[in-house]
């Protein structure tokens, strides 16, 4: 168990436990489970349903988009060669034990998606394995990561009020290797690594794989699991296009949920997976308590754009394709490893301000930036076919990919928005010890279904 998370666990406990008492005190006089409202069917709410299924426990998932499996969503690019990218999650990790786990319960193939990256930087191309950062600095971080576990809390914290940019610099990392640090590690946040906090990114790069849990893909769509996993507790307990819009809850015992299509549901308790800028729009009767409400306007979530394109060819010549470039496409990757076609997609990652940007452009645009990669795209032109584009700025429920913890948040913000409110409990990858991931949704869901 990694530290980040035995923290986790621990402030649940801690700001939860008056609540839980209680709850368990009254369960023991009524005798009887609880019906149960679980707001999203994300990762987080399926895996808090599967888990209540299992104890026989009533519920109903309430849906605001028109699918299942919220922001991991894989999409079938080329329906004649069947090829499947995803333009939401992405990475199972190797120490990803729990969907792992569900993946062999479902009998789900997990497929190795590890990529070994090349390089484009100042105009050179470098292929893998011809570049590194410079020894000197591979001998600094390796003592950083092999310090991480002696640190104190009082280190921990200080940590925390620093950007990860800072702490790089700090410690001696500059020129190439700073470079390309930035483009590397923006591509894991998101965002710049300037409003990353450094204990964050510490220790996630010190819990990590060797790949950073770039590791797994889950044969035919991560969504497969979101489907088996519906299957299992009823398709019928889903109710797709139920935007929560009002949540009444009665001190003494019981809830009302209201969506904006009219509908109506009463329950005893309810996980709310949604991501905080969903939850911010619900009308919270009585109101979320102040300090929630801060750490709701506080938490800022991943500009990610995805820009998928289909290429008649694989020109790349290596299935285990990415490429970082300090050009305008930022990371590149190949999204149809272990898919059997002639064809092939590569998908264009662009983070931040650079996301937005991409985002706004037309089509042709979007092609023209990409074959002006040079010097690696330069024959490319011929292979184009098509492309499609995700932005999860503007995603209307979400506003982000994902959650991304800054300076001075990660030890103070995320205890607040984990603590439940009266007859709610909250999941999601943003409460997770790694966000951005789907083993985090989970573990999150799970725990929460644990409380009821």
């Amino acid at each position: 168990m990694s530290s980040r998370r035995k923290f986790i666990k621990e402030t649940a406990i801690t700001t939860g436990g008056i609540f839980l008492a209680s709850s368990a005190f009254s369960n023991f006089f009524i005798a009887k489970k609880p019906k149960v409202i679980i707001i999203g069917a994300g990762f987080a709410g399926l895996a808090a349903a599967n888990y209540l299924h299992k104890k026989g426990i009533d519920f109903v998932i309430l849906e605001a988009r028109n699918r299942i499996s919220g922001r991991v969503f894989s999409h079938t690019i080329d329906e004649k060669e069947n090829l499947i990218i995803e333009l939401g999650a992405e990475w199972v990790g190797n120490s990803h034990e729990r969907i792992q786990n569900l993946c062999n319960e479902f009998g789900l193939e997990l497929q190795n998606n590890q990529f070994d990256t090349h390089l484009i930087y100042k105009g050179k191309y470098y292929k893998k394995n011809e570049w590194d950062y410079s020894e000197d600095w591979n001998k600094k971080f390796k003592a950083i990561i092999d310090h991480y576990p002696k640190l104190t809390q009082a280190e921990k914290l200080k940590l925390d009020k620093m950007d990860w940019w800072r702490f790089l610099v700090n410690n001696g990392c500059e020129g190439r290797d700073l470079d390309i640090r930035e483009l590397l590690d923006s591509t894991d946040f998101g965002e710049t690594i300037r409003s990353v906090s450094a204990f964050a990114a510490l220790a996630e790069y010190a819990e990590s794989s060797e790949k950073n849990e770039m590791d797994l893909k889950i044969k035919g769509g991560n969504s497969m699991l979101a489907k088996k996993i519906a299957d299992k507790i009823g398709n019928d307990k889903i109710k797709l296009q139920h935007a929560v819009s009002r949540v009444v809850q009665n001190i003494k015992g019981g809830v009302t949920v209201y969506c904006n299509n009219g509908q109506k549901f009463t329950a005893d308790k309810i996980i709310c997976t949604a991501p905080t800028f969903a939850v911010k729009k619900i009308k919270w009767e009585p109101g979320l308590p102040a300090d929630q409400v801060n750490a709701i306007n506080e938490l800022q979530y991943a500009r990610i754009n995805k820009n998928p394109i289909v290429f008649k060819k694989r020109f790349w010549n290596d299935e285990s394709f990415d490429m970082i470039t300090d050009q305008s496409p930022h990371y590149f990757y190949h999204a149809t490893k272990n898919q059997d076609s002639k064809k092939g997609v590569l998908i264009s990652y662009t983070i931040g301000e650079k996301a937005a940007v991409v985002a706004n452009q037309s089509d042709d645009w979007r092609e023209d930036m990409v074959l002006q990669t040079k010097p690696h795209f330069n024959d490319a032109k011929d292979y184009f076919e098509k492309q499609t584009n995700y932005y999860w700025g503007n995603d209307e429920f979400s506003h982000g990919a994902y959650a991304m913890y800054g300076r001075g948040q990660w030890f103070r913000v995320m205890p607040i928005l984990k603590r439940s409110h009266i007859h709610t409990h909250f999941a999601g990858e943003h409460l997770a010890d790694w966000q951005g991931f789907m083993e985090g949704a989970i573990n999150t869901g799970e725990e929460a279904a644990g409380k009821i």
